[in-house]
């Protein structure tokens, strides 16, 4: 790929993605949240690609600033920081990293989901500190064999969770925007409704304005003081004020959380309460989906400059290839 090209490289860029980048292009690295006036006025007429690698919102004030940017390229599933509407508007392609990290990130939230069934945290802290020895057996907890288990957001990774989960021989229920005729469980077109036949509710729904806090109160509150609600798509889809008041009032059961509204900052009430497990961000993070994230935000780079078609533009975009 030819030098001549400059990327902006947005946010901290893991090593690997920084070492591709540079080689195949001209890589111009993040001086800040917002580049200063001096560096955009230097650098922003050169640079006809960004590899993005930060969960600050990107909009149209950054993109008018880089008036010849053909392609947004960014680091993960989920694009709900960027606007992708001002992006459309000026003929800038954006593109994200799907599939690669479908089997981890349902891996993950079976593995939030067994860990809050069973109080995996705090059975582990009872054995340790040595309760177990001085207290007797631990309690008891419950089964997932034969539960009602409920996802919202159908997509790639909850399809793959979904077949996961039939291993427990329960109902598999599902709330998205439309029935899908190749998703072989019920479809659920009442959220509420399905959260008050679920043993444990599974998010794994897109962020953005269409689905803010759409885990609200009453939706918590069907879900009821046995449920359990594990969230591994984006903290904006749950409203954390009500699911504090939930568990702290037994309106809940349990709640098994990877993501949360003002990462990486999680509320004490959350942190001190021990029905609650929590994780930092990481469903997708193992060494090798990492590793093929990296590649494919620099692929869909290498590919729209070879000939214009970037691998996996996201679905606002397809018809921009």
């Amino acid at each position: 790929m030819s030098k001549d090209i400059e990327i902006y490289g947005r946010g901290v860029l893991p090593p690997h993605l920084d070492n591709r980048l540079s080689a195949e292009f001209t890589l111009h690295r993040d001086p800040g949240q917002m580049p200063s006036t001096d560096w955009l006025a230097q650098l922003g007429p050169r640079i006809t690609g960004l590899a993005n690698a930060s969960f600050t919102p990107l909009g149209a004030d950054l993109m008018d600033c880089l008036p010849n940017l053909r392609i947004i390229s960014t680091l993960g599933v989920g694009y709900d920081n960027i606007d992708v509407a001002a992006a459309r508007a000026r003929g800038i392609l954006v593109t994200h990293t799907p599939d690669v990290l479908n089997a981890d990130v349902a891996n993950y939230a079976l593995l939030l989901l067994l860990a809050a069934s069973r109080d995996l945290i705090q059975q582990e802290n009872y054995a340790r500190s040595g309760r177990w020895a001085r207290e007797g057996r631990a309690a008891l907890t419950s089964t997932l064999e034969g539960a009602t288990l409920g996802i919202v957001g159908p997509g790639r990774i909850g399809r793959t969770l979904a077949k996961k989960l039939e291993i427990f021989g329960g109902p598999i229920l599902y709330h998205g925007r439309h029935a899908q005729p190749d998703v072989p469980y019920e479809y659920c077109p009442d959220l509420v409704a399905m959260a008050r036949r679920c043993d444990a509710l599974i998010l794994l729904l897109p962020g953005g304005a269409g689905t803010d806090r759409i885990i609200d109160a009453q939706v918590i509150e069907a879900l009821g003081p046995n449920g359990i609600l594990v969230n591994v798509a984006r903290g904006s889809v749950l409203d954390e004020t009500a699911l504090i008041r939930a568990l702290e009032t037994g309106r809940l059961g349990r709640a098994a959380l990877d993501v949360f509204e003002n990462e990486p900052n999680i509320p004490a009430a959350l942190c001190n309460n021990d029905r609650v497990t929590l994780t930092p961000h990481a469903a997708s993070a193992t060494v090798e989906t990492r590793r093929a994230m990296f590649d494919l935000t620099a692929d869909n780079l290498r590919a729209y400059f070879a000939d214009g078609a970037a691998l996996t533009p996201v679905p606002e975009c397809r018809d921009m290839v």
